[in-house]
C-alpha cells in the first residue's frame, strides 16, 4: 500500500492502473540504501544542494551525450513541471505566444495559461511511425525573436526518440529566429534500443545552448517522483538568473530527493540498464498482442514505458470509459490532444501487461 495516486485512483475496483507516468518498479537498492543512510542522522532541516551533486550532473551529461555542461549551468528544482512555468515567466510576458506540441502531456498546455501568455501548437506528423513536430510548418511561421518553444525528447507521448538531422533542423529553426528553446529531456535515459541513442538538443549547437533550457530528472528513470529533485541545465547566466526560483512560491528540493538523485546518477545506471531491457520486453509483447485485436494500433515505442494506442477505428464514444469498464485504467488521448488515441503505461510487470491485453480484447471483441 504505497499511497501512489495511480493506485489510489481505482481502489476497490476491478481496474488496473495504468495512467500515470510512474513505474511499479521498486526503486534500485543503492538508492533505498542511501536513504536508509540517511534516516539515520536525525535532523532534517533546510538543506543546500552539495556542490558535488551540481558536479555529478554536469560529469553525467558529459559522459553519456559529450555535451561539455558546467556544474554552475544546473539549477536543482523540485519537479519538471514546475520548471514549464518558470520558463514561461522568465522569458515571455502577459500575451506573448509559446510554441508547444499539439500532441504533448497535459503540464505542457497549462504552463501558458497560468503565466497569461498564449499557447501556439505545432502541428505533429508521423515520420516512419513516429510521432514528431512538423518542423516545415515550424519554419514557416511568422515568429518574433525572443519568443519561447517548448519541446519534449523523448516525446511524451508517442515515445519517439529525435534523430540528429531532425534536431539540426530545429536548431536552425530557433536560432535563425532568435527562439528560446526550453527542451523537457526527462525520459533520457529510457531508450528502449541499443540503436537509437538520446541526443540532448543543446548539444548540438553553441549558438542553441545559449538560448536553451534543458530539463531532466531522475524521477521517472528511477521511479522517484514523490521524492521531487529535477535539474534545469542553462547556459547562459542571464536566462539562468531569470529562471532562479522564489523559495517563496517554489520550495527548495528535500534533503531525501537530493539523496536519492545523487545515488541514482552514481550508482544506478546498471539497474537502469536491466530495467530498459525489461521494458522492451513488455514493449515488444504489446505491440505484438495490441496489433493482433481488430481496431486497436500500436507503432513503434522507441522510449520511456508509454504506450500510444490508436483507438481511432472502434468509433467510441466515451473511450476512457470504455476501458474502464473493461478493466483498464489508461490515460485518454483527448487530454493529451489527440482523442483518437489512448496511452497506456508499460512500466509493470509483464503478468499485468498480459491481463491488459486480454481484458482489451475481451472488451474489444464485445463490440465487433
Amino acid at each position: 500500500d504505497s499511497g501512489c495516486v495511480k493506485w489510489e485512483k481505482y481502489r476497490g475496483r476491478d481496474i488496473l492502473p495504468m495512467w500515470i507516468a510512474d513505474s511499479d518498479f521498486a526503486a534500485a537498492p543503492a538508492i533505498r540504501e542511501a536513504l536508509a543512510e540517511r534516516l539515520e542522522h536525525p535532523v532534517f532541516g533546510y538543506t543546500q544542494p552539495p556542490a558535488r551533486l551540481f558536479d555529478l550532473v554536469a560529469e553525467r551529461m558529459r559522459e553519456r551525450y559529450g555535451w561539455a555542461v558546467e556544474p554552475q549551468w544546473v539549477i536543482p528544482l523540485p519537479a519538471v513541471i514546475g520548471a514549464f512555468y518558470l520558463a514561461c515567466r522568465a522569458v515571455g510576458k502577459t500575451g506573448d505566444p509559446v510554441y508547444i506540441p499539439s500532441v504533448i502531456y497535459p503540464p505542457f498546455t497549462r504552463a501558458a495559461g497560468f503565466n497569461d501568455m498564449v499557447n501556439r501548437p505545432i502541428p505533429m506528423c508521423w515520420r516512419d511511425q513516429r510521432l514528431i513536430l512538423d518542423l516545415d510548418w515550424l519554419q514557416r511561421q511568422p515568429v518574433r525573436p525572443g519568443e519561447l518553444l517548448m519541446f519534449c525528447n523523448p516525446q511524451n507521448p508517442g515515445g519517439s526518440v529525435y534523430r540528429q538531422d531532425e534536431l539540426e533542423q530545429l536548431v536552425e529553426i530557433i536560432v535563425q529566429r532568435e527562439m528560446v528553446l526550453c527542451s523537457d529531456e526527462i525520459h533520457s535515459d529510457l531508450v528502449l534500443d541499443p540503436e537509437n541513442r538520446h541526443i540532448p538538443v543543446a548539444s548540438l549547437d553553441s549558438r542553441l545552448a545559449e538560448r536553451s533550457i534543458t530539463l531532466i530528472s531522475p524521477s521517472k528513470t528511477f521511479n522517484l517522483p514523490g521524492l521531487g529533485c529535477a535539474f534545469a541545465i542553462i547556459p547562459d547566466r542571464a536566462l539562468r538568473r531569470r529562471m532562479k526560483t522564489n523559495p517563496f512560491i517554489v520550495p527548495h528540493v528535500t534533503i531525501m530527493g537530493l539523496v536519492a538523485a545523487e545515488a541514482a546518477y552514481r550508482h544506478g545506471d546498471e539497474w537502469n540498464r536491466q530495467q530498459c531491457a525489461y521494458l522492451a520486453a513488455n514493449r515488444d509483447h504489446l505491440i505484438d498482442r495490441i496489433n493482433r485485436i481488430p481496431g486497436l494500433r500500436l507503432g513503434p515505442v522507441e522510449a520511456t514505458y508509454l504506450a500510444w494506442i490508436d483507438v481511432s477505428a472502434l468509433g467510441l464514444e466515451r473511450p476512457l470509459r470504455f476501458f474502464e469498464d473493461a478493466g483498464v485504467g489508461m490515460s485518454p488521448g483527448s487530454e493529451f490532444g489527440d482523442p483518437d488515441f489512448m496511452r497506456l503505461n508499460f512500466g509493470c510487470p509483464r503478468s499485468r501487461v498480459e491481463e491488459a491485453v486480454r481484458r482489451l480484447r475481451k472488451a474489444v471483441e464485445s463490440i465487433a
